[in-house]
C-alpha cells in the first residue's frame, strides 16, 4: 500500500463525513472531528483499551440523547480519527477508506447516542 500523507487522510475523513445524509450534517453541531496519528494514554485509559494500536476512533462528549435544556456555553465535543492504528490494519487504499467510513459513521452514531451494544445488536460493525 502506498504511503498516504496525514492530509490525504484528512481529505478521507471529511469525504466520509461529506457522504452523511443531510438530516445527520444538520444535526452535527458543537463537535469536532479530528485527526490524530495515535490516541494517547488518557483517551486510551477512558475506554479500557491497553494497546495505542486497537482505538481506531473516540468520541469524547455529552452524546445528543443526554443533553439537557442547561446544555449551552460548553466546549465542543470532540471526535478523534486516528489515523495510524486505521493505516495498521488495512492492506490497501480501498480498505482504508471503507474503514475511515466505518469509524466516522461510528463515532458519530456515539455522537447521537447509539451505543456499541446497540450498534452491535444492528449489525453497524
Amino acid at each position: 500500500m502506498e504511503k498516504r500523507t496525514p492530509e490525504e487522510f484528512e481529505d478521507l475523513v471529511v469525504a466520509a463525513i461529506e457522504e452523511l445524509p443531510e438530516i445527520f450534517l444538520d444535526k452535527l453541531e458543537n463537535v469536532a472531528i479530528v485527526v490524530e496519528d495515535w490516541p494517547d494514554r488518557d483517551a486510551l485509559d477512558s475506554v479500557g483499551v491497553r494497546s495505542r494500536s486497537n482505538l481506531l476512533g473516540l468520541y469524547h462528549g455529552i452524546p445528543h440523547t443526554a443533553r439537557t435544556r442547561s446544555y449551552n456555553l460548553v466546549m465542543p465535543d470532540k471526535i478523534s480519527i486516528y489515523r495510524r492504528p486505521i493505516e495498521m490494519r488495512c492492506h490497501n487504499d480501498e480498505e482504508v477508506q471503507a474503514m475511515v467510513k466505518r469509524v466516522v459513521r461510528h463515532e458519530i452514531a456515539h455522537h447521537f447516542g447509539i451505543d456499541d451494544d446497540r450498534l452491535m445488536e444492528i449489525g453497524a460493525y
